[in-house]
């Protein structure tokens, strides 16, 4: 079984960053895709930013210019570095990957979630 566990979430001022975290954790073979969605209340959920095994990223362009995707392949981790943080940036933020387990399986597994609240 394959879980993935986000940190980094919390309360910060406008102007203010974030680090997000999110490691894998299981049963895993290799791991594709790495992303970051967020679901604001009331909005759907939207893709923040994504990772490939190789290191290529895109981003929306809401967040593109204040934020940093990274991975570390070692840890089966994914971070997402946020700047210049705006209200419109709250929402829960859930992390997903791509992975291909050791029984063969492959799926996207999503974590539980983290909140970033922005305050203005």
């Amino acid at each position: 079984q394959v879980q993935l566990v986000e940190s980094g979430g919390g309360l910060v001022q406008t102007g203010g960053s974030l680090r997000l975290s999110c490691a894998a954790s299981g049963s895993i073979f290799s791991i594709n895709d790495m992303g970051w969605d967020r679901q604001a209340p009331g909005k759907q959920r939207e893709l923040v930013a994504a990772i490939t095994s190789g290191g290529s990223t895109n981003y929306a362009d809401s967040v593109k210019a204040r934020s940093t995707i990274s991975r570390d392949n070692a840890k089966n981790t994914v971070y997402l570095q946020m700047n210049s943080l705006k209200p419109e940036d709250t929402a829960v933020y859930y992390c997903y990957a791509d992975i291909r387990a050791v029984d063969g399986s492959r799926a996207y597994v999503w974590g539980q979630g983290t909140q970033v609240t922005v305050s203005s």
